[in-house]
């Protein structure tokens, strides 16, 4: 099974933007050494606890800083964009880093609603239009516009041989749906702890349709995993990003990804303590064999090619162990070496 990084940027307090951005290809490359498949870095805007908002120039970085690991988006929204300026962006980095670049969409705004106005000030977002969009990427990567298209003899370049891959991500069954009507690999945020993702994976392999972009489908689920030398440890390390989804789920401003001690101060209510309870049972918690049995599982009931880890923890050390155990258990490491 493939297995690969998601990274989300967070600001872990006490550290600041640069210290981030810096952990962030730290991360890669550990990734890329372990024998991890993808690195992929989210879209999110006007988050104070996050140090970037653009993938796309974060791929570049991260790229040039790896040899071998694909990088990605998870992903660009694309409903705020352009499907040409998308493609002319990807394009360029597929020039500059061949076979090694994912392009991962989603038709989710990223942010509050002020962000989203922001980001389409003097223009209009239509979630509609985002099938459509998909379309225009794969004429555009592999410059089969339709003849009728509107922008028929329009090429995005530089003009290269080689393509991004192109995922759309989402949470839901219309996500799968559209992933399977547009012949997209198809990514399930199952993290997030949306019902309905088996059901949404069954639908996407079931009536996926060729397309320029794939002749058979290819699905990933995108798992919350925090791993440790004993359950006790693991479970200690998962009470950051709890509390952080806690907050998130309240809307609440934050300006860094709070520490341990944070957490241990934190004045948690009964129904907050259930909600995290709750978090609890969708998150893959434990020591090395118990995350691997878990991610194992999860993978086989959502009948998934490929699994995407993202795991939030203060201590960027104790991260990077959490990642080489999971890596250790699955052997990864042996797998590279055999390439």
């Amino acid at each position: 099974m493939k297995l690969s990084v998601l990274e989300h940027g967070h600001i872990s307090e006490g550290r600041n933007v640069n210290n981030a951005l810096q952990e962030a290809v730290t991360l890669a490359k550990h990734a890329e050494q372990l024998g991890y498949s993808r690195f992929w870095m989210s879209e999110h805007h006007g988050g104070g606890a996050l140090s970037f908002s653009s993938p796309e120039i974060m791929i570049g970085h991260v790229a040039a800083h790896t040899e071998r690991i694909r990088v990605g988006s998870g992903g660009v929204m694309l409903p705020h964009y352009s499907a040409y300026k998308v493609a002319e962006n990807f394009r360029l980095l597929e020039a500059l880093h061949p076979g090694r670049i994912d392009l991962g969409i989603g038709r989710a705004p990223g942010g509050m609603p002020i962000a989203s106005r922001a980001l389409n000030e003097g223009k209009s977002s239509n979630v509609q239009f985002f099938p459509q969009q998909i379309a225009d990427l794969g004429g555009y990567f592999h410059e089969q516009l339709p003849e009728d298209h509107r922008f028929a003899s329009l090429v995005a370049g530089p003009s290269v041989p080689t393509v991004p891959e192109v995922w759309l991500l989402g949470s839901s069954s219309e996500g799968a749906r559209i992933a399977a009507a547009q012949g997209t690999a198809y990514a399930f945020a199952q993290f997030f702890g949306t019902p309905g993702g088996e059901e949404a994976m069954k639908h996407y392999r079931r009536h996926f349709k060729p397309s320029i972009l794939n002749d058979k489908p290819h699905s990933m689920i995108a798992v919350s995993a925090f791993c440790a030398d004993t359950e006790e440890e693991a479970a200690e390390l998962a009470r950051s990003n709890e509390l952080f989804f806690l907050r998130l789920g309240r809307g609440l401003e934050q300006k860094s990804f709070p520490s341990l001690e944070t957490v241990n101060n934190y004045p948690f209510t009964a129904m907050e303590l259930e909600q995290i309870r709750q978090r609890r049972s969708f998150s893959i918690i434990g020591t090395p064999d118990q995350v691997k049995d878990k991610i194992i599982a999860m993978a086989e009931r959502h009948e998934a090619d490929e699994v995407i880890i993202a795991s939030a923890i203060h201590s960027f050390e104790a991260r990077l162990r959490s990642f080489s155990l999971i890596a250790e258990a699955f052997g990864l490491h042996q797998d590279i070496n055999s390439l």
